[in-house]
């Protein structure tokens, strides 16, 4: 328990390899893999190897702001949604910033339109970085508030 971050059950994360800052996610330690809500997927051919074209909507208040990412495809997996259907997602490596700290995860790319939030991080994406409280919300958002004041 060394070291480890306390979040909340939600938390304000960044992923700045896609240009995504303050995106709100939930942190759900009953799912395996993280995944976030994506628009216009595509799959494309960059110098002979598979990427991925999308477009991310990080404040759901507000779906005229898109922010177009790109990313090389990291691999392709068999994902049980919650609803309990199996779909094949395509999965990207990028940096997950929270609490000050930043790590790789793995993302599956899918249409979350139906969930309240853009973003799941699952246990994969938790690693053996983060301790979760799941009666808390924003910890690491208060807490960087208060260093900032």
């Amino acid at each position: 328990m060394k070291n480890k971050l306390l979040v909340g059950a939600l938390e304000v994360c960044h992923l700045p390899k896609l240009g995504i800052k303050d995106l709100t996610v939930r942190v759900d330690t009953g799912a395996q893999t993280s995944s976030i809500h994506v628009d216009n997927l595509r799959k494309v051919t960059r110098k002979g190897k598979p990427w991925v074209e999308f477009d991310i909507h990080p404040n759901i208040y507000n779906v005229d702001e898109v922010i177009h990412c790109e990313s090389p495809i990291k691999d392709i997996r068999w994902v049980k949604s919650s609803n309990g259907t199996r779909q094949q997602r395509y999965v990207i490596e990028t940096v997950f910033e929270v609490g000050g700290q930043n790590w790789p995860i793995l993302i599956t790319l899918t249409d979350r339109s139906d969930m309240t939030y853009m973003m799941l991080l699952g246990r994969e994406g938790m690693q053996d970085k983060i301790l979760v409280d799941p009666s808390e919300t924003f910890l690491c958002t208060e807490h960087a508030q208060q260093e900032g004041e």
